[in-house]
């Protein structure tokens, strides 16, 4: 049976609510993978797991658990690239979905955005969160939740 994990720390709280109506209507498995403890609804298909703090701590422990099959929500590209390799979907909260033919390509755009962001070529990060990234989100999610009969 799928699970879905979510790399917690950084996710919105739109999506961490789209995440528990969905698990607990098609009677999924979520785990919410975080360095600090979070405020979940109570239902015994939604765990917390917590990590130590500290650099990438969530990340491999995601990489550790999650298998072949299982859905990961993160905005972390590595992290994503990890997964994708795998063979788990990952989407990120936008909705958009990590794949091996895009996961290289997502990530020298990464690396090349990081190496402007060093050098003051440019500044900022990516646009706050808006509605239309919420609706992509819960879009896709339903679609892959529909195609997978769970």
């Amino acid at each position: 049976m799928m699970k879905i994990y979510v790399d917690a720390d950084a996710c919105p709280k739109a999506v961490k609510e789209i995440l528990f109506r969905a698990v607990i209507r098609k009677q999924l498995e979520l785990i919410m993978v975080a360095n600090q403890v979070l405020q979940l609804p109570p239902h015994p298909n939604i765990k917390m797991l917590q990590v130590n703090k500290g650099f990438d701590e969530a990340d491999n422990e995601i990489i550790r658990l999650i298998t072949k099959g299982d859905l990961l929500i993160t905005a972390d590209i590595p992290l994503a690239s990890s997964a994708v390799e795998k063979e788990a979907l990952v989407i990120n909260p936008r909705g958009k979905i990590y794949t091996r033919e895009n996961i290289k390509q997502e990530l020298a755009t990464r690396d090349l955005m990081a190496h402007l962001r060093d050098n003051l070529e440019i500044r900022g990060g990516p646009a706050p969160y808006s509605d239309k990234d919420k609706t992509a989100f819960a879009n896709i999610l339903d679609k892959i939740l529909t195609k997978l009969k769970v």
